[in-house]
């Protein structure tokens, strides 16, 4: 118990019998703050275009019409619509979907992980792959990367033969480096282990158009998983829709997890409209990768350090003091993130009048402390 402003005696949330695996931990979250250019968490700052937003709203209200019934609790028409937009001849059977890909990762940990199981990952990545695993107490177990934030095939298969994990997390392109993550090195993963490999492809439509997904990998690969979100490319974050691809023997089993209509009939129908729109939704891009590649150019002639990025942000180092530079950027009304990564720090890629804005303000902060050499 600790005392209140009033002299009372509060009760907080260390007095609660919480799980002590959970004790001291704090809640995900980035700093949410209204600036002018947000560049903070990898959104698609581009907004839905007008005749999409219409279908969209348009199919919403049509479902709000039999929203006092339960909605079709396998999503089968989104799942068919996943499976035509993915291609690879994946079938519905084959696809699952949930309220963004973290739930996704959640009900994939529920299934095959848990107390007295663990998974293996390779940060700095994608921080949900840890808080999951705490969350549905499963044993996180870090390992280390290559230079360059990579991880080789010996490297991944190494760390698997030294921990014995019952689950594989990778991350490509990886979050917060925009690191490739080569198609070897997830063939050599699965080739290690008896347990499931999950690729979180969080950000595949920004790789290269000749890159191949880990989707290619999938024939013959039945505890291989592809998550993917339309959170990024289809600017859809605020709708909250994730999916994987698998063996649909895999998708039985996070069936026996999943929560009864997990998929609001809204979010289907939301979510089934935008992707009748992919070409058009997936138009702007080509646009973040062209300001994405134009952000490592100028912050490389600032005298910045930047990492190979196959996503919609970049990673860069050698920024004196990154709290100040944080600060001193939000001074100016621009927002990108401090990951606590030492002399680093990471921007989205947004529209060329953010990406305008960001590096001016990166050329004054740069004026205020120089750029210091750094080492991956």
């Amino acid at each position: 118990m600790t005392a209140a402003y009033d002299g009372s005696v509060a009760f907080t949330l260390e007095d609660l019998p919480i799980r002590d695996d959970l004790r001291g931990q704090s809640p995900y979250g980035a700093p949410q703050k209204h600036v002018r250019v947000q560049l903070n968490v990898n959104e698609n700052t581009h907004p839905v275009p007008d005749d999409v937003a219409d279908d969209i709203v348009d199919s919403i209200r049509q479902a709000l019409l039999t929203v006092n019934r339960y909605p079709d609790r396998e999503f089968t028409e989104l799942r068919q619509s996943l499976a035509g937009y993915l291609g690879h001849d994946l079938t519905a059977e084959q696809l699952w979907a949930a309220n963004g890909s973290n739930e996704v990762l959640q009900q994939l940990l529920q299934a095959f992980g848990g107390p007295g199981r663990s998974v293996l990952g390779f940060p700095p990545t994608y921080s949900m792959h840890s808080i999951l695993a705490s969350g549905t107490g499963t044993t996180w177990i870090p390992a280390q990367r290559d230079d360059e934030f990579r991880i080789s095939p010996e490297t991944v298969v190494a760390a698997i033969r030294a921990h014995q994990p019952d689950i594989v997390f990778l991350c490509g392109p990886n979050n917060p480096t925009g690191t490739p993550l080569e198609i070897e090195t997830i063939a050599a993963a699965y080739d290690a282990t008896d347990g499931i490999v999950m690729v979180d492809e969080a950000y595949a439509e920004f790789m290269p158009s000749d890159a191949p997904s880990a989707l290619t990998l999938l024939p013959g690969r039945e505890r291989l998983v592809v998550s993917r979100t339309m959170s990024k490319a289809f600017a859809f974050a605020g709708a909250r829709v994730g999916y994987m691809a698998a063996h649909p023997a895999v998708i039985d089993a996070v069936r026996l997890v999943r929560l009864p209509y997990h998929l609001s009939a809204l979010t289907q129908a939301a979510a089934i409209a935008a992707l009748r729109h992919a070409p058009e939704m997936l138009a702007m891009v080509d646009d973040i990768k062209t300001q994405r590649d134009r952000m490592v150019t100028e912050l490389r002639a600032m005298g910045y350090r930047t990492y190979e990025t196959w996503s919609n942000f970049v990673l860069f180092g050698g920024v004196a003091d990154p709290h100040a530079a944080f600060e001193s950027l939000l001074e100016r009304d621009v927002i990108v993130r401090d990951l606590g990564i030492p002399n680093h720090l990471r921007v989205s890629a947004g529209t060329a009048e953010e990406t305008t804005a960001f590096l001016d303000a990166m050329r004054q902060v740069a004026a205020e402390q120089p750029p210091v050499r750094v080492e991956a």
